[in-house]
Protein backbone atom coordinates (compact mmCIF):
# COMPACT_ATOMS: atom_id res chain seq x y z
CA UNK A 1 0.00 0.00 0.00
CA UNK A 2 1.58 3.41 -0.90
CA UNK A 3 0.72 6.34 1.25
CA UNK A 4 0.67 8.89 -2.04
CA UNK A 5 -0.04 8.99 -5.23
CA UNK A 6 2.49 10.81 -6.20
CA UNK A 7 5.53 12.05 -4.46
CA UNK A 8 7.54 15.27 -6.69
CA UNK A 9 11.14 15.53 -5.86
CA UNK A 10 12.35 19.36 -7.54
CA UNK A 11 12.26 22.76 -7.01
CA UNK A 12 10.58 25.04 -5.02
CA UNK A 13 11.18 29.28 -6.66
CA UNK A 14 9.53 32.19 -6.03
CA UNK A 15 8.45 33.42 -9.38
CA UNK A 16 8.77 37.50 -10.05
CA UNK A 17 6.47 37.88 -13.11
CA UNK A 18 6.34 40.49 -15.48
CA UNK A 19 3.87 41.33 -18.29
CA UNK A 20 5.86 42.72 -21.65
CA UNK A 21 4.52 44.17 -24.68
CA UNK A 22 7.39 42.31 -26.21
CA UNK A 23 10.29 41.15 -24.61
CA UNK A 24 14.17 43.30 -24.83
CA UNK A 25 16.24 42.42 -27.41
CA UNK A 26 20.43 42.92 -26.45
CA UNK A 27 21.21 45.96 -24.28
CA UNK A 28 17.25 46.94 -24.76
CA UNK A 29 15.40 48.46 -21.96
CA UNK A 30 11.08 47.73 -22.43
CA UNK A 31 8.48 48.69 -19.85
CA UNK A 32 6.58 46.24 -18.37
CA UNK A 33 3.71 46.06 -15.99
CA UNK A 34 4.00 45.89 -11.87
CA UNK A 35 5.79 42.76 -10.41
CA UNK A 36 4.13 40.08 -9.18
CA UNK A 37 5.35 37.51 -7.30
CA UNK A 38 4.14 34.21 -7.22
CA UNK A 39 4.81 30.32 -5.79
CA UNK A 40 6.80 28.55 -8.49
CA UNK A 41 9.36 26.12 -9.49
CA UNK A 42 8.70 23.25 -11.45
CA UNK A 43 8.89 21.07 -8.25
CA UNK A 44 6.68 22.67 -6.27
CA UNK A 45 4.00 23.46 -9.35
CA UNK A 46 3.95 19.85 -10.18
CA UNK A 47 2.73 19.14 -6.55
CA UNK A 48 0.07 22.03 -6.08
CA UNK A 49 -1.08 20.81 -9.40
CA UNK A 50 -1.43 16.82 -8.61
CA UNK A 51 -2.86 18.04 -4.99
CA UNK A 52 -5.29 20.35 -7.01
CA UNK A 53 -6.71 17.46 -8.77
CA UNK A 54 -6.78 15.44 -5.80
CA UNK A 55 -4.16 13.27 -5.83
CA UNK A 56 -2.27 12.16 -2.52
CA UNK A 57 0.89 14.19 -2.59
CA UNK A 58 4.27 15.31 -1.02
CA UNK A 59 7.14 17.75 -2.48
CA UNK A 60 10.66 16.77 -1.35
CA UNK A 61 12.33 19.96 -1.87
CA UNK A 62 14.95 22.82 -0.55
CA UNK A 63 13.97 26.15 0.13
CA UNK A 64 15.60 29.05 2.00
CA UNK A 65 14.18 30.07 5.41
CA UNK A 66 12.97 33.56 4.52
CA UNK A 67 9.85 34.97 3.00
CA UNK A 68 9.85 33.77 -0.22
CA UNK A 69 10.47 30.08 1.27
CA UNK A 70 7.31 30.96 3.54
CA UNK A 71 5.38 31.83 0.72
CA UNK A 72 6.17 28.66 -0.99
CA UNK A 73 5.25 26.31 1.94
CA UNK A 74 2.38 28.12 2.54
CA UNK A 75 1.07 27.37 -1.24
CA UNK A 76 1.82 24.00 -1.13
CA UNK A 77 -0.10 23.38 2.45
CA UNK A 78 -3.06 25.52 0.90
CA UNK A 79 -3.47 23.21 -1.87
CA UNK A 80 -2.91 19.77 0.64
CA UNK A 81 0.49 18.90 -0.41
CA UNK A 82 2.37 17.48 2.32
CA UNK A 83 5.64 19.01 2.88
CA UNK A 84 7.20 16.96 5.58
CA UNK A 85 9.60 16.46 3.47
CA UNK A 86 10.49 20.18 2.47
CA UNK A 87 13.82 21.29 3.80
CA UNK A 88 14.75 25.09 4.60
CA UNK A 89 17.89 26.56 4.96
CA UNK A 90 21.56 26.49 3.44
CA UNK A 91 20.40 29.39 0.83
CA UNK A 92 18.17 31.93 -0.35
CA UNK A 93 15.09 30.49 -1.55
CA UNK A 94 15.09 29.89 -5.42
CA UNK A 95 13.85 32.66 -7.79
CA UNK A 96 12.62 32.89 -11.70
CA UNK A 97 12.27 35.83 -13.72
CA UNK A 98 9.63 35.95 -15.91
CA UNK A 99 8.42 38.26 -18.75
CA UNK A 100 4.91 37.15 -19.88
CA UNK A 101 4.16 38.82 -23.67
CA UNK A 102 0.45 39.42 -24.67
CA UNK A 103 0.30 36.20 -26.20
CA UNK A 104 1.02 34.40 -23.41
CA UNK A 105 4.20 33.19 -24.21
CA UNK A 106 7.23 33.83 -21.11
CA UNK A 107 10.82 33.97 -21.34
CA UNK A 108 12.31 32.68 -17.93
CA UNK A 109 15.47 33.08 -16.19
CA UNK A 110 16.38 31.25 -13.05
CA UNK A 111 18.23 31.78 -10.02
CA UNK A 112 18.43 27.96 -8.22
CA UNK A 113 19.31 29.09 -5.17
CA UNK A 114 18.44 26.69 -2.50
CA UNK A 115 17.60 23.89 -4.71
CA UNK A 116 21.00 23.50 -5.79
CA UNK A 117 21.58 22.25 -2.42
CA UNK A 118 19.29 19.54 -2.55
CA UNK A 119 21.77 16.78 -2.63
CA UNK A 120 21.95 12.71 -2.75
CA UNK A 121 22.55 12.77 1.01
CA UNK A 122 19.07 14.60 1.41
CA UNK A 123 17.56 11.54 -1.14
CA UNK A 124 18.74 9.12 0.85
CA UNK A 125 17.83 10.57 4.38
CA UNK A 126 14.16 10.76 2.43
CA UNK A 127 14.00 7.26 1.54
CA UNK A 128 11.27 5.74 3.38
CA UNK A 129 9.09 8.75 1.71
CA UNK A 130 10.24 8.35 -1.51
CA UNK A 131 9.51 4.69 -1.24
CA UNK A 132 6.48 5.36 -0.14
CA UNK A 133 4.89 6.80 -3.26
CA UNK A 134 3.04 4.91 -6.67
CA UNK A 135 4.63 7.71 -8.81
CA UNK A 136 8.26 9.65 -8.20
CA UNK A 137 8.36 13.04 -10.47
CA UNK A 138 11.24 14.75 -10.71
CA UNK A 139 12.98 17.49 -12.89
CA UNK A 140 16.75 18.90 -13.64
CA UNK A 141 16.53 22.78 -11.33
CA UNK A 142 17.97 20.30 -9.01
CA UNK A 143 21.22 18.71 -9.25
CA UNK A 144 21.47 15.94 -11.76
CA UNK A 145 23.66 13.63 -9.06
CA UNK A 146 20.35 14.38 -6.90
CA UNK A 147 17.86 12.71 -9.55
CA UNK A 148 20.23 9.70 -10.56
CA UNK A 149 19.76 9.10 -6.54
CA UNK A 150 16.01 9.24 -7.08
CA UNK A 151 16.12 6.56 -9.25
CA UNK A 152 18.40 4.20 -6.84
CA UNK A 153 15.75 4.81 -4.28
CA UNK A 154 12.26 3.97 -5.99
CA UNK A 155 10.50 1.57 -4.37
CA UNK A 156 9.22 -1.79 -5.70
CA UNK A 157 6.81 -0.99 -8.65
CA UNK A 158 7.13 2.44 -8.56
CA UNK A 159 7.65 4.57 -11.53
CA UNK A 160 9.73 7.52 -12.35
CA UNK A 161 8.84 10.20 -14.82
CA UNK A 162 11.02 12.87 -15.44
CA UNK A 163 10.92 16.13 -17.59
CA UNK A 164 14.63 16.96 -17.87
CA UNK A 165 14.01 20.38 -17.74
CA UNK A 166 16.61 22.52 -18.39
CA UNK A 167 17.93 19.80 -20.66
CA UNK A 168 21.28 18.27 -20.12
CA UNK A 169 22.91 14.56 -20.96
CA UNK A 170 21.54 11.91 -18.84
CA UNK A 171 23.42 9.05 -17.72
CA UNK A 172 22.05 5.74 -18.69
CA UNK A 173 20.81 4.73 -14.99
CA UNK A 174 18.81 7.75 -15.08
CA UNK A 175 17.83 7.30 -18.28
CA UNK A 176 16.66 3.64 -17.92
CA UNK A 177 14.25 4.41 -14.91
CA UNK A 178 11.64 6.77 -16.87
CA UNK A 179 8.43 5.77 -17.49
CA UNK A 180 8.09 8.21 -19.28
CA UNK A 181 10.41 10.81 -20.59
CA UNK A 182 8.25 13.93 -20.72
CA UNK A 183 10.48 16.23 -23.50
CA UNK A 184 9.39 18.97 -25.90
CA UNK A 185 12.01 19.08 -29.11
CA UNK A 186 14.54 21.51 -27.79
CA UNK A 187 14.78 19.13 -24.87
CA UNK A 188 14.88 15.91 -26.81
CA UNK A 189 17.55 17.25 -29.56
CA UNK A 190 19.67 17.88 -26.31
CA UNK A 191 19.29 14.86 -24.60
CA UNK A 192 20.38 12.62 -27.83
CA UNK A 193 22.79 15.42 -28.88
CA UNK A 194 24.73 13.53 -31.66
CA UNK A 195 22.79 11.01 -32.17
CA UNK A 196 20.79 11.31 -35.34
CA UNK A 197 17.28 13.22 -34.12
CA UNK A 198 15.19 13.57 -37.36
CA UNK A 199 12.71 15.82 -37.96
CA UNK A 200 9.79 14.71 -36.98
CA UNK A 201 8.61 13.87 -33.37
CA UNK A 202 7.78 9.98 -34.11
CA UNK A 203 11.82 9.64 -34.98
CA UNK A 204 12.44 11.86 -31.82
CA UNK A 205 10.62 9.35 -29.55
CA UNK A 206 12.05 6.33 -31.34
CA UNK A 207 15.54 7.79 -30.90
CA UNK A 208 15.33 8.63 -27.09
CA UNK A 209 13.58 4.92 -27.11
CA UNK A 210 16.85 3.66 -28.00
CA UNK A 211 18.40 5.58 -24.89
CA UNK A 212 16.93 3.19 -22.70
CA UNK A 213 13.61 4.87 -21.49
CA UNK A 214 10.47 2.27 -21.06
CA UNK A 215 8.21 5.03 -22.16
CA UNK A 216 8.57 8.59 -24.14
CA UNK A 217 6.14 11.46 -24.09
CA UNK A 218 6.86 14.86 -26.53
CA UNK A 219 5.28 17.71 -26.07
CA UNK A 220 4.31 19.41 -28.90
CA UNK A 221 2.36 22.62 -27.82
CA UNK A 222 -0.79 23.32 -29.61
CA UNK A 223 -0.52 20.41 -31.79
CA UNK A 224 -0.79 18.16 -29.09
CA UNK A 225 1.46 15.26 -27.64
CA UNK A 226 3.17 12.22 -28.71
CA UNK A 227 3.28 8.91 -26.78
CA UNK A 228 5.58 5.97 -27.69
CA UNK A 229 7.21 2.77 -26.06
CA UNK A 230 7.31 -0.65 -27.16
CA UNK A 231 3.75 -0.83 -27.58
CA UNK A 232 3.94 1.82 -30.77
CA UNK A 233 2.96 5.19 -30.47
CA UNK A 234 0.35 7.78 -30.62
CA UNK A 235 -0.87 11.01 -31.20
CA UNK A 236 -2.71 12.65 -28.65
CA UNK A 237 -4.73 16.15 -29.57
CA UNK A 238 -4.72 19.51 -27.71
CA UNK A 239 -7.65 20.92 -26.58
CA UNK A 240 -8.09 24.61 -27.77
CA UNK A 241 -8.69 26.97 -25.72
CA UNK A 242 -7.63 30.69 -25.72
CA UNK A 243 -3.90 31.01 -23.84
CA UNK A 244 -2.89 34.01 -21.38
CA UNK A 245 -0.17 32.97 -19.55
CA UNK A 246 2.00 29.37 -20.47
CA UNK A 247 3.81 29.91 -17.20
CA UNK A 248 3.57 26.38 -15.35
CA UNK A 249 1.45 24.87 -18.23
CA UNK A 250 4.50 21.58 -18.77
CA UNK A 251 4.33 21.49 -15.08
CA UNK A 252 0.60 20.80 -14.81
CA UNK A 253 0.81 18.18 -17.63
CA UNK A 254 3.75 16.41 -15.95
CA UNK A 255 1.90 16.32 -12.97
CA UNK A 256 -1.69 15.22 -14.37
CA UNK A 257 0.29 12.97 -16.48
CA UNK A 258 2.34 11.08 -13.68
CA UNK A 259 -0.72 11.06 -11.75
CA UNK A 260 -3.11 9.11 -13.79
CA UNK A 261 -0.52 6.40 -14.73
CA UNK A 262 -0.39 6.12 -11.32
CA UNK A 263 -4.39 5.55 -10.74
CA UNK A 264 -3.91 3.00 -13.95
CA UNK A 265 -4.42 4.55 -16.97
CA UNK A 266 -2.64 3.99 -20.31
CA UNK A 267 -0.03 6.34 -21.49
CA UNK A 268 -2.34 7.26 -24.07
CA UNK A 269 -5.51 7.91 -21.32
CA UNK A 270 -2.80 9.71 -19.13
CA UNK A 271 -1.26 12.40 -21.74
CA UNK A 272 -5.09 13.22 -22.67
CA UNK A 273 -6.03 13.66 -19.60
CA UNK A 274 -2.53 15.55 -18.80
CA UNK A 275 -3.56 17.65 -22.17
CA UNK A 276 -6.74 18.83 -20.89
CA UNK A 277 -4.81 20.15 -17.57
CA UNK A 278 -2.34 22.17 -19.39
CA UNK A 279 -4.91 23.69 -21.40
CA UNK A 280 -6.92 24.95 -18.12
CA UNK A 281 -3.61 26.59 -17.04
CA UNK A 282 -2.55 28.27 -20.08
CA UNK A 283 -6.52 30.22 -19.49
CA UNK A 284 -5.44 31.92 -16.30
CA UNK A 285 -2.40 34.04 -15.16
CA UNK A 286 0.54 32.88 -13.39
CA UNK A 287 1.40 29.41 -12.70
CA UNK A 288 0.01 27.40 -9.05
CA UNK A 289 -2.85 30.11 -9.12
CA UNK A 290 -3.65 28.75 -12.74
CA UNK A 291 -3.57 24.95 -11.80
CA UNK A 292 -7.20 23.38 -12.52
CA UNK A 293 -9.42 21.15 -9.97
CA UNK A 294 -10.52 17.95 -11.72
CA UNK A 295 -14.14 19.06 -11.48
CA UNK A 296 -12.78 22.30 -13.65
CA UNK A 297 -11.18 19.83 -16.30
CA UNK A 298 -13.95 17.36 -16.57
CA UNK A 299 -15.75 20.89 -17.58
CA UNK A 300 -13.45 21.65 -20.46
Amino acid sequence: MYDYDLLVVGSANADLVIGVQRRPGAGETVLGTDLAVHPGGKGANQAVAAARLGARTALLARVGDDDHGRLLLDSQRAAGVDTSGVLAGGAPTGVALITVDPSGDNSIVVSPGANGRLTPEDVRAARDLVRSARVVSTQLEIPLETVAEVARNLGPGSRLVLNPSPPQPLPPEVLAACDPLIVNEHEARVILGDREAGERPEDWARALLATGPRSVVVTLGAEGALVASAAGEARVPSVRVRAVDTTGAGDAFAAALGWRLGTGASLTEAAAYAARVGAAAVTRPGAQVSYPTAAEVDAL
